[in-house]
């Protein structure tokens, strides 16, 4: 019972402080070309579909930020392969995503290529269907969100990126190439 009641003492003093930590908050949207494909097999089933994201971005430092974000996947298998050739394969992911990440950017003028990585959720439908893999499965499943990108302009408030979620238990990956805007909210 006391750590219960230290453990809530420390979480109601820690909402309270306003620590310096925190530089900046902005609201980023994206949209883009989604897509996913297996993990292994055949490396020509590339399903396509509609990709939305927003993120709520807080800025620690020029370099780094936190980014706890939520956003739609949409992909859907058109019969056919990247080659254009018929095909019953399939890696459909039609999820809401749900997380957090940590990007890392290099603050160039005008151009600043980052990275990000986190963890997340994806909840909603997937199956990876392959001459070795048949999974369809419907819930809560865990992913790992890693992109790569460049925020342009004068302050870097526009953004073209490539966004992956790795998606282990279906055994497929699902992302986007992606653009961006960021808008302040300070």
């Amino acid at each position: 019972m006391r750590k219960t009641i230290t453990l809530i003492f420390i979480i109601l003093a820690t909402v309270q402080v306003k620590a310096q930590l925190i530089k900046e908050k902005t609201l980023d949207v994206s949209i883009g070309y989604g897509l996913s494909a297996p993990y292994y097999d055949d490396g020509d089933i590339l399903d396509t579909g509609l990709y939305l994201q927003g993120e709520y971005v807080l800025v620690i430092s020029k370099w780094i930020d936190i980014r706890p974000y939520a956003g739609l996947i949409f992909t859907k298998s058109n019969g056919k392969d990247i080659n254009d050739n018929p095909t019953i394969y399939e890696s459909n992911s039609n999820a809401f995503l749900i997380g957090g990440k940590t990007r890392v950017s290099i603050p160039i003028p005008w151009v600043s290529p980052y990275i990000e990585i986190g963890v997340g959720a994806s909840i909603g439908s997937f199956k990876t269907f392959t001459s070795y893999t048949n999974i369809d499965k419907n819930g809560l499943i865990l992913h790992i969100p890693f992109s790569l990108g460049l925020e342009l302009g004068p302050k870097h408030n526009v953004g073209i990126s490539v966004v992956y979620y790795f998606q282990p238990s279906v055994e497929q990956y699902a992302g986007a190439a992606a653009f961006g805007l960021s808008i302040p909210l300070n």
